[in-house]
């Protein structure tokens, strides 16, 4: 069930894009791939609790949406467990009360995650310890070996 609502205007052009979920200046997430759900939440809610439907679940199709693929694989990454086999991202909001607070909630954990998915980690550089560095580290490791030997007992002094 998508809860996107299209004029019928819109729902005439087919390439034309309805924003859902704003990441960047110049990339956004399209509303038709986001799908969410109202279920019972559990924790607070007085007399509402078992009565209204105030948490959501909200579901984003990773692999059919329209992030670039570098993006799309960090983000499968980083997501971890709450990505089904399928490829869908699961964001779960029961932290407030009221059903809006907790689906503004869930688009805001989405986007900071696919703001994450955006950074390109540095690549590490490969490097080897200095001459002088491998020379300190051995140095190190006699000093301490002579300590050890120093504690030991002095089998000859009997």
């Amino acid at each position: 069930m998508t809860t996107g609502t299209l004029a019928g205007a819109e729902a005439s052009l087919p390439d034309e894009r309805v924003i859902g979920v704003r990441i960047s200046a110049s990339l956004s997430l399209d509303e038709r791939d986001i799908e969410e759900r109202f279920v019972r939440a559990s924790g607070p809610g007085g007399q509402n609790v078992n009565k209204v439907s105030t948490a959501v679940e909200l579901r984003y199709n990773v692999r059919h949406g329209t992030l670039p693929i570098a993006v799309r694989d960090r983000l499968i990454g980083l997501a971890g467990r709450r990505v089904t086999d399928e490829g869908v991202l699961v964001i779960r909001a029961d932290r407030f009360r009221t059903q809006e607070r907790n689906r503004a909630d869930a688009r805001d954990r989405l986007a900071d995650l696919v703001r994450q998915a955006l950074h390109v980690p540095k690549k590490r550089i490969a490097t080897k310890p200095s001459k002088a560095a491998r020379r300190r580290r051995v140095e190190s490791k006699v000093q301490r070996g002579d300590v050890k030997r120093l504690r030991r007992p002095n089998p000859d002094s009997d």
